[in-house]
């Protein structure tokens, strides 16, 4: 059995909040003796000390302040968990929990979550998975949103709901000053590349064109994780193939280069949800177009 008690913990949360034991006592109404005796039976069901005092306040230790940032969690998370039980609506300060497939372009992730980025009301949790963990963890509640450039359907157990938020052209982006033109031709046979790795869409695409031109393309790298054929491209001198926004700064910068888009090749970014009866009120905010 446990041996805290919450009854104890939510005083010694109030007394830290404020500093002063005194002050404290009168703003629960209950008397200075009998709030310092809850702390001081926290501290001893804990073995710990959580208050040193100086002049007339208290000051956290170091095991205080733990304690605090766990109390501050706790009860946060009940007046959310009381506001939905009474009302079935969450708090808009409510954390918002977003799912990320973990190969996914940061930047777009930073696009998406730029409206909670401006505003200091409400937390936000981004979890990295795979998709399949994204899927489970959309039916399981654990998170109100889930980004991807994978498309999903429905099935008789579970109803996703999937929405493009962008659709994105894919170019070839390489170090400035290479010489070569916006279509694929004779200058792009001698070039160095780094690709999506698998059965990626984006390289199923390239692969197509490759053939048609007869590129043989000279292969010095493949990863199927966006952020790393980010790092490839900049430091290897190399080619790529990827959507501009995965390297946006370094095209802002002049660092690197888009030569030429590959026709009617996409990559779409989806926010993938479910039906629930409780949903965040921020999420309408986050889930729009990004194109």
């Amino acid at each position: 059995m446990s041996r805290l008690n919450y009854h104890h913990l939510y005083y010694f949360w109030q007394v830290a909040k404020q500093g002063n034991l005194t002050q404290t006592a009168q703003k629960l109404h209950i008397s200075q003796s009998a709030l310092s005796t809850q702390i001081k039976q926290l501290e001893q069901a804990m073995d710990v000390q959580l208050f040193v005092r100086q002049g007339r306040s208290l000051t956290l230790t170091e095991s205080g302040y733990h304690a605090l940032s766990y109390a501050e969690e706790i009860f946060r998370n009940g007046e959310e968990l009381e506001t939905l039980l009474t009302s079935g609506k969450t708090l808009p300060g409510a954390t918002i929990r977003i799912g990320i497939l973990s190969t996914i372009s940061r930047n777009f992730i930073e696009q998406f979550i730029q409206p909670l980025i401006n505003q200091n009301d409400c937390r936000y949790v981004l979890q990295s998975m795979s998709q399949t963990g994204l899927l489970n963890a959309l039916g399981e509640l654990q998170v109100d949103v889930a980004l991807t450039n994978i498309a999903v359907r429905g099935s008789n157990k579970q109803n996703w709901q999937s929405r493009v938020l962008a659709r994105q052209a894919v170019a070839i982006i390489g170090p400035p000053g290479l010489g070569l033109g916006d279509q694929l031709g004779e200058a792009y046979r001698n070039q160095r590349w780094v690709l999506p790795y698998g059965e990626n869409p984006l390289r199923a695409a390239f692969d197509a064109f490759a053939a048609q031109y007869q590129l043989q393309p000279e292969i010095v790298a493949e990863s199927d994780d966006m952020a790393m054929l980010r790092l490839l491209t900049r430091d290897t001198g190399a080619l790529a193939v990827m959507p501009e926004v995965v390297v946006k700064d370094e095209l802002d910068h002049g660092t690197l280069k888009r030569y030429m888009l590959l026709p009617n090749v996409y990559e779409n970014f989806y926010a993938l949800t479910m039906t629930r009866r409780v949903v965040h009120p921020k999420l309408d905010m986050l889930i729009r177009p990004l194109l």
